[in-house]
Formats: C-alpha cells, structure tokens, sequence
C-alpha cells in the first residue's frame, strides 16, 4: 500500500515533474551538487516496459557522471549497424565497434534496468527527495520562484514552492502546456508495432539491421537479458488490433523465430514522432527530454538528447542556487541544446527517408544510389565512420567564442581517456574532473599560473584544477595530477596550454599558460562575476 496522504515539503530549490530516465538523471545530477530537490510523478514504480533501447558513447559518458558504475545495468556492444535492401542487398553500414572518450560508441540497453539504477544513484542523496502519485495541476511564476499546484491520488491538492521547475514529462507535457510551448507545426509521424522477444539467448543477432523494404520496412537488434526486438512499420488501413495479434505476430517473425518458440514480452504499437518547442525555457521553468523535443528511433538519439540536456541544465542550476553564478547563464541551457536537438532531429528523418521508401522505384532508386556512393571513400567514410552524425559543439552559448585554428574546441566536448592517479589508480579521466569547473594544465601545474587574488575568486566560486602529465611523469604539488596513458588528453591540445572545463565536460575557454589570468578573469566574466 501507497501512503496517499504524504505531505509533501513546502519549498525546494529544483521542482522536477517526471521521474522518468531524463528526471532521474537530473535528480542524481543535483543530488552530486547538494541541491534540494523534489521530483514527483503520476506513478510510484518504475514502468516494467523496455521503451528506449539505445545509448551512444556521450550518453554512457553522462551516465558516468552521474555516478553510475559501468557495470550499473547490463549492456549489449553493438559492433556495427547494417542497412538492407531486398532489391539491392546491403547498401549501407556504420562502424560502431571500438569506444570514443572511453566508452563504446553503440550499446542495447533495457530500460527499466537503467532507470532501477538511476533511482538508486539518487537515493544516495540526502538533498533528493522522490514521490510518486502527484501530478502537476497549474503552476504560477513570479520573480522569485514558482509555485507549483500537485494533486495527489485521492484528489486532494498540495503547494509546493521552488526556485525552478524543470518539465521531464514526457511527450504529453503538462509542463509544456502551460507555459505555452506546444509543439508547432505538423509532425513527421508513424505507426509501428513493437515486439519484444525473450529468451533469446545465444539465437539473438549481435548487430543492429535494418530491413529497408518498402512494403514493410523492419528495424532488428538484439538487447541484454536475451531479449530480441522487432519494429514493423504499420500499412495503410492496418489497426492497433489487428498487429498486436498474437498470430499476426508469429506470421510477422516467422522468418527470424518459429511460432512455437515465440515467447513474446512486449507488443505495442507507438507513434513515432518529429518534433521539437520553439523554446526549451519560460521564465524558471525549464523543458527536457521528450517533453522539449521527440526524435524518431532511427539514430537511436531520443533518450540520448534527453541526457544531453540533463547534464547541460543541472550544473548551471546548481550554480546559480548555490550562488556561484548570475542566474543569466541559465539562458545558455536553450542556446546551446536546441539547436543540437534540431540537428539530431532532422538526421533521424533523413534516416527515416532511407528506411522507409515510399515504393519499389523510389526504394530502388534511393538504396541503389546510397550503395554506389560507398564507392567513393570519402562519402563510405562519411556514414561507416559516423561521420554525418552532428557533433555536440555548441555555436554560441556559456564559453568564449570559438578561436580559429584551435585543436581543442571551445562549446565542444572535452576529451576522455584513461589516466592514473597519485595513488596508483587507473580510471577514466572524468573521474579525476569530478563536479567541479576545472582548470586542465596540459603538462603544467595550473594553480602554480594564477596569482592569489584570482585564484581566491575561482576557488569560491567552485573552481578546481588539474595538472595533466605524460605517463610515467611524477608531481609531488599538491595540485591534482594524473598521468595521460593512451595520450587521449595531451594529444588534443598543445604542451603548456591550458583549458577551463565546465561540470559538464565542455570546453569554456582555453589558451596558452601565458594567459592564465585572462582565461580565469574570462570565465568568471561568463558566470557573472
């Protein structure tokens, strides 16, 4: 039994509707940043139903800082990504074997697993606080916070006052609805039929296929738990009835699994959907996940962008309810996310053009020419190596403006590899970044630059340092050192140069040692100091 009549607290810093993936990774986010905060959702558990299925290098990066050990929830490698075409065979793959920025560039996931872990990553702090059967009924915005109006099961209504509020509702946001941010315009939407098939071990496939064929178009892959997943684009005239049929199924995987060795886990039939708010912020109220913006499945970016968008909002809320910045650069959060989720977005349609060929000739004609540009290296290159996918840099946001001819880009991911600490330890370098705005020598003590004055005002305001050494280097400073093993740091920016790295991992600033001043007094500039 559920205790309906929890009260609920009467003010917060960070309010979060939703507690699903995305609002479970904010939460754990200001959970790392001590932040008071209260997430709230319609249901109490965890919903038992593998929706998304897919992270890439950057989501399993966000989930790292997070908190989440690597072995968290299990996970399938997924080595490479086919596209084919019954008329003109394979016309397509990309590479996604090997890791980027220290984890691997595609895995299979089930969802329920990464949100268990996720929900117990924040129970580990005292500052976060979960409740399930509330939802939002009305909230009113002033100058100094929001006041949110909840409705709990039996229909009774509470008040609970935060600095912000920040909507991860999912699609149907009620959030969105009330500040006004409905999605625009029509949507680029589709009917599939999704099944989930267990007790698949060892007859799984170990790769993700698409079967491009235009008269029913299958995405294929194999996810952990022994667990194989089908999508089944809907025809015309076709019902929800008709395809969640148990028969109709077996028909539709009698090429992959004989009907009596069908053990069927999920079968639903969902909407894909393209769309994205004209504004990810209100005022204090913030957008995030699928609430801000919804990506059809085909790049397997939808609840990646939603992690994007946790880890770039939670440390600029942090800062600004702690007091270490103007609340201006809460502004940054829709300046750099939107355009990237637009990016994202529209390369999920282009891939959905691919997948989903209108007929046979249009089919024949696409596929045809997508397998005679693989014959030009370049263009192979461009889709196997991942190349077409945009990359998260930012064109103008909380960084300094972009320098030309720079091998570390400012607004863009700062790198990750392997490193040893002073104590003999090996991790992954993030690790050694932890929550804090760090100034990374490249070679050279950082601290060692500044002199008392700046280094007083970047340590007050959450600043910290790291001295980046070759392996087998020794620093006996008290500044934290580590040693570079795979060169996966110093071989993206000069020796003596130095970089200001945001909790978030991107590149606020950077220039050589000589400037060291410059670059603290241009950051905390940015910050509002």
């Amino acid at each position: 039994m559920h205790d309906n009549k929890t009260k609920l607290p009467a003010a917060v810093d960070i309010l979060i509707i939703g507690y699903g993936p995305v609002g479970a990774t904010l939460a754990a986010l200001l959970g790392r940043y001590g932040v008071h905060v209260l997430a709230v959702d319609r249901v109490h558990e965890v919903l038992l139903m593998p929706r998304a299925i897919a992270l890439d290098n950057e989501a399993l990066r966000i989930l790292q800082l997070a908190g989440l050990a690597e072995d968290a929830f299990d996970k399938i490698v997924i080595p490479e990504v086919r596209m084919h075409c019954p008329m003109v065979g394979q016309f397509g793959r990309a590479n996604t074997s090997g890791s980027l920025d220290g984890h691997p560039k595609l895995v299979t996931f089930y969802q329920p697993d990464l949100e268990h872990s996720m929900r117990a990553q924040s129970r580990h702090f005292a500052s976060v606080q979960h409740q399930g059967g509330f939802e939002l009924v009305d909230l009113i915005q002033d100058d100094s916070g929001v006041l949110a109006i909840l409705r709990d099961e039996e229909g009774s209504l509470q008040q609970v006052r935060s600095q912000y509020l920040v909507g991860a509702d999912g699609a149907s946001s009620k959030v969105r609805s009330l500040i006004g941010q409905e999605f625009q315009g029509t949507s680029y939407s589709q009917d599939w039929l999704i099944v989930d098939a267990a007790e698949r071990e060892q007859q799984a496939i170990d790769h993700i296929e698409f079967i491009c064929d235009h008269r029913r178009p299958t995405p294929h892959m194999p996810a952990p738990g022994g667990r194989e997943r089908w999508e089944f684009m809907l025809r015309a005239g076709e019902t929800r009835e008709q395809m969640e049929n148990d028969e109709h199924i077996a028909a539709l995987l009698q090429p992959w699994i004989d009907a009596d060795q069908l053990k069927i886990e999920r079968k639903a039939v969902y909407r894909f959907h393209a769309r994205c708010c004209e504004r990810f912020q209100s005022g204090r109220v913030f957008l995030i996940g699928d609430a801000a913006h919804i990506t059809p499945p085909f790049v397997g970016q939808g609840l990646v962008a939603g992690l994007r968008d946790a880890a770039n909002l939670a440390w600029k809320l942090a800062w600004v309810v702690n007091g270490r910045a103007s609340s201006k650069i809460l502004d940054s959060y829709d300046q750099e996310r939107r355009p990237h989720a637009r990016e994202m977005i529209a390369l999920a349609k282009m891939m959905g053009g691919l997948v989903m060929p209108k007929n046979a000739p249009v089919a024949f004609l696409v596929h045809g020419l997508m397998r005679s540009l693989r014959l030009v290296p370049y263009l192979r290159s461009l889709f196997e190596e991942l190349e077409i996918k945009p990359k998260n840099n930012f064109k103008r946001g909380l960084f300094m403006p972009v320098a030309r001819g720079r091998r570390l880009r400012r607004g863009g991911l700062f790198p990750q590899g392997l490193v040893r600490t002073q104590n003999g330890s090996i991790s992954l370098s993030d690790d050694s970044l932890g929550d804090h705005l760090t100034l990374v020598g490249f070679g050279i003590d950082p601290r060692t630059l500044l002199d008392e004055e700046i280094r007083r005002c970047w340590e007050g305001c959450g600043g910290h340092y790291l001295h980046v050494g070759l392996q087998g280097q020794m620093s006996r400073a008290a500044t934290p050192f580590v040693e570079d093993l795979n060169n996966a740091l110093l071989g993206k920016a000069p020796a003596g140069s130095l970089a200001v790295v945001r909790p978030d991992r991107i590149v606020m600033h950077e220039g050589p040692q000589a400037q060291a001043g410059k670059l603290i007094r241009e950051s905390l500039a940015l910050l509002g100091y």
